[in-house]
């Protein structure tokens, strides 16, 4: 019985190297049905993450890069825009002063023509009132001092005068 004891051991033996080889041969055939095809399609979707990271990467420094251009062209038309306001403010301060000096001598040459309309008038008012009170004068006292040849001659001479215009 030893024997058949040692043939059934050695089966036995046999039978468990037999399942594992199967066992082995089932688990490479398992990894390479599905393990290597996970493994490979999670690294492909990897590379895919890291492919499009990289590109959008590359567009927001491409943004970045056309933000700068753009910030570069604003201070470049802002600095422009204040060149042409300080030409502009300059240009009409200018054009405000000399119209203001312009004005200026306007008013300044009518209010020196209404001044001397203003004396003109003064002085004839003040010549109608002189002769007025002279005349008021010359009435109150010529019939005490005049007589009347020396009346008579007066009239004769101012008609004279008149006569001749040399009035």
């Amino acid at each position: 019985m030893d024997a058949e004891r040692a043939f059934f051991e050695q089966v036995a033996l046999w039978s468990q190297v037999f399942g594992a080889i199967a066992f082995l041969i089932v688990l490479v055939v398992m990894f390479r049905k599905y393990l290597i095809p996970a493994v490979v399609a999670n690294q492909q979707a990897r590379n895919a993450e890291l492919a499009d990271a990289e590109a959008r990467r590359a567009r927001i420094q491409a943004d970045a890069a056309k933000a700068r251009a753009e910030v570069e062209n604003a201070e470049r038309d802002a600095a422009e825009i204040r060149n042409r306001i300080e030409r502009v403010t300059k240009r009409n301060h200018a054009n405000i002063i000399a119209d203001a000096e312009a004005e200026g001598l306007r008013i300044l040459h009518n209010a020196e023509g209404e001044l001397d309309r203003a004396r003109h008038a003064a002085r004839a008012r003040l010549r109608v009132e002189f002769i007025e009170k002279a005349l008021a004068k010359a009435r109150a006292e010529a019939p005490a001092r005049v007589s009347e040849r020396l009346d008579e001659s007066l009239v004769r001479t101012t008609v004279d005068d008149l006569a001749r215009g040399n009035v």
